[in-house]
């Protein structure tokens, strides 16, 4: 197949034209009219979803018929089409908030309001065993006022969102599903149309993005387009581009508001933006996994393990809440067993190749920065680097690898609520970002702590998304959840990023995600007397039967039925 050649400017500017044309129509659109839009986006990626998922596996080297093929149904096809179904189901009910009228509300310790979306539903319960997800809102919203901080873009009375405006959203190169579901934001929950411009390391997506999204291209509010920085430079600056979405880098970021080189600088130390257009952003960490001490079984240790694993393997590391720094207490008796199961079972991942640009140069750094760096010996696959962080140096800390290497940290400590407790500061002080953060613990242990004290704890943690007994990427699969940064960061100062996506529930000032999991696959946790019906999960890099179930589960997307179920259950025991 020929490249295909990048958007030409005068492309360019007849494509802004017609966008434009386009903000005040859509801001019209009825709800009706975008349940229907909706229900045909899915009609139409189905046919595409299998192609699609077969060669993003194929162009970042993963072999034909691996379960890893699974990554690829999940972080595409799956998560577009889970998108699909949860807007519509909250816009036909979003008239006087009634999507609202099912949702658990409480308030935490602190008065803080948390709303729990999932489970929400009969299939919930039954795909997402024992999993929840809360979503907490910012101080100042009451179960009383949450109502008046929710969908305010639907809501007659409220003035927010009711201008058309032309969005860009620069697509990120490593997750397909990034860059449709920003497009749906702005779309649907800001009432924006958009131009999005693809990242070239997967601009190949397009053959599968455009009929897919047809439905909203064809209404002229979105196009796609692709090219390189001098595209992306030249769309930023445009006048009729009025707000910017980027996922990407810190770097790529601070190029495009303060400007490059001494330019750039100057413009950062005087406070001067170069590019003062609203942008929001998803910019990646340091993000850690928090491994809290307890009373593990020799099948905990090894099922924790190929959880953490996951954190750091899937897509070859190359995520922006890949686990990066492990923190393990330096005193706990299990401690030298866990890491050496870790370090076993990411050293018999299934081998892929280093399709991101610049991870040999990255992984490079990380083996120089630190002399006890070690490489686990993998067959047919990238290298894997594991090193004991550094205290004589900030590089861990503040350096996002993107790639297979993994930091690790002991913190002293026997009491488990003390080394938490210790851990949480350790992550907010010393860690660059707050995109995401993993907690791995015994439910026996969070009782010997105490349900309301452990969460009085997560208050502390200034993440954008926690995970607990599963990882912060189960967050970016959940459309209900919110996906972004913790609230606070600053053009000057943007670390993880400006703003938060996703949010199906289209809550106004939402703070941060928390999901928790099982600590137990099932039928193991029945021993422990925990009900809950979840096996090993399809996104575990150890599931054998990961591909089949990202192809189910995307079917079981496109037509839910209670007759698909147990062909998907089927699959995910033997998984």
């Amino acid at each position: 197949m020929e490249p295909h050649a990048p958007t030409s400017f005068l492309e360019l500017d007849q494509t802004l034209q017609k966008l434009a044309a386009h903000k005040t129509p859509w801001v019209k659109t009825t709800v009706p009219e975008r349940i229907a839009i909706l229900a045909e986006i899915k009609e139409c990626l189905m046919p595409v979803a299998h192609a699609w998922a077969e060669t993003a596996a194929r162009k970042k080297g993963i072999p034909d018929g691996s379960p890893l093929i699974g990554e690829e149904w999940l972080s595409g096809p799956y998560t577009v089409m889970g998108y699909c179904n949860q807007m519509m189901s909250t816009l036909s009910k979003v008239a006087g908030k009634h999507h609202l009228d099912h949702t658990p509300v409480r308030q935490l310790a602190n008065g803080q309001v948390a709303a729990r979306v999932l489970p929400h539903g009969l299939w919930d319960h039954l795909l997402l065993s024992g999993v929840t997800v809360d979503v907490w809102m910012q101080p100042g919203v009451t179960p009383a006022n949450l109502a008046a901080h929710t969908a305010s873009t639907y809501d007659p009375a409220s003035p927010l969102h009711k201008q058309g405006k032309l969005a860009l959203v620069l697509g990120a190169g490593n997750v397909a599903a990034i860059a449709p579901l920003d497009v749906f934001y702005k779309l649907f929950n800001e009432n924006q149309v958009v131009i999005l411009k693809m990242n070239p390391v997967n601009d190949y997506l397009i053959d599968f993005l455009e009929p897919a999204l047809k439905p909203l291209i064809d209404r002229g509010v979105l196009a796609i387009v692709r090219g390189g920085v001098d595209c992306g430079q030249y769309l930023c600056t445009h006048d009729l581009v009025e707000e910017i979405h980027i996922t990407g880098s810190g770097a790529s970021h601070d190029a495009i508001v303060w400007g490059v080189g001494e330019e750039g600088r100057a413009n950062k130390a005087a406070g001067t933006p170069k590019n003062t257009r609203t942008i929001g952003s998803e910019l990646g960490a340091v993000c850690p996994t928090i491994v809290v001490p307890g009373p593990w079984t020799s099948a905990d240790i090894a099922f924790q393990a190929e959880q953490v694993a996951t954190q750091k393997m899937v897509n070859s590391g190359f995520n922006c809440v890949a686990c990066q720094v492990l923190i393990v207490p330096k005193d706990w008796s299990q401690k030298s067993a866990f890491v050496g199961a870790l370090e076993s079972t990411m050293a018999k991942s299934g081998a892929r190749s280093m399709y991101y640009p610049g991870a040999k140069d990255r992984l490079d750094a990380f083996a120089k920065n630190n002399a006890a760096t070690k490489s686990l010996p993998r067959t047919g696959g990238e290298r894997l680097l594991m090193a004991p962080m550094d205290a004589n140096s900030t590089y861990d800390r503040t350096v996002e690898v993107f790639a297979p290497a993994m930091s690790v940290t002991e913190l002293p400590g026997n009491d488990p609520a003390a080394y938490l407790r210790a851990a949480i500061d350790f992550a907010n002080s010393q860690l660059y970002g707050t995109l995401g953060a993993n907690i791995v613990i015994h439910p026996k242990t969070i009782a010997q702590i105490g349900r309301s004290r452990f969460e009085a704890m997560l208050i502390e943690l200034h993440y954008g998304t926690i995970a607990i007994n599963t990882w912060t990427a189960l967050g970016f699969l959940t459309p209900q959840a919110t996906w972004g940064a913790f609230p606070g960061h600053t053009l000057a100062d943007v670390q993880s990023g400006i703003g938060a996506v996703h949010n199906t529930c289209l809550f106004d000032k939402p703070e941060r995600t928390v999901v928790e999991a099982p600590f137990r696959p099932f039928p193991r946790n029945l021993l422990s007397l925990s009900f809950s019906l979840l096996p090993r999960p399809p996104w575990f890099i150890t599931n054998r039967k990961s591909h089949i179930l990202g192809r189910l589960l995307v079917a079981f997307q496109h037509r839910p039925s209670l007759l698909k179920i147990p062909r998907i259950f089927l699959n995910a025991m033997f998984g």
